[in-house]
């Protein structure tokens, strides 16, 4: 009897043992199959000065007689405008005319139906001034809440997110390469 238990603690050990490097291959085998990041393109890596462009979108002021956010329709662009002065990357442009880039915010109210819109959308377009095609684009998604205090949260964190996505994309590695 003790026999067989020893021999059922050590089949189960070696089932363990074997379930567990099953996945730890393929684990592997999907992360020898990521390719190495993308260049950024050159305008994006190497851009000193930029002109910061208000895209708009759907109004803020209400929907259904709620106050989606504070801060009115310029709320994107006002945030959006502050974290760039502050992050001082860039010498922010008063027109695009000697901009390396144009940094495009918008915001798009998603209405599901429900008297307060679930989601939103704050996105940033990356624009070459010359050639007008847009060189990136990063979305972030705003999350719906009760509370105007928790929507307002919510919208702050999405710009927080926005920002240092821009700020990861211009400082990674792959920009690095491009600017040498």
């Amino acid at each position: 009897m003790r026999q067989f238990l020893v021999s059922k603690i050590a089949f189960r050990t070696l089932s363990v043992c074997a379930v567990f490097l099953g996945l730890v291959s393929t684990i592997n085998a999907q992360h020898a199959k990521v390719p190495p990041p993308a260049p950024v393109p050159a305008q994006v890596a190497g851009a000193q000065g930029v002109f910061i462009s208000n895209a708009g979108g759907a109004t803020f002021e209400s929907v259904v007689d709620q106050t989606v956010f504070d801060g009115g329709p310029d709320r994107p662009y006002n945030e959006f405008y502050e974290e760039m002065k502050n992050w001082g990357r860039y010498q922010l442009l008063p027109s695009p005319a000697s901009a390396d880039l144009v940094l495009q915010i918008s915001w798009v109210l998603s209405d599901t139906g429900l008297r307060l819109p679930v989601l939103g959308q704050l996105r940033l377009k990356i624009i070459d001034p010359k050639t007008h095609i847009t060189l990136w684009n990063l979305t972030e998604y705003v999350r719906g809440a009760i509370l105007l205090s928790n929507r307002d949260k919510n919208f702050d964190q999405a710009m927080d997110t926005i920002v240092n996505r821009l700020k990861g994309l211009v400082n990674s590695p792959a920009a690095e390469s491009t600017r040498k």
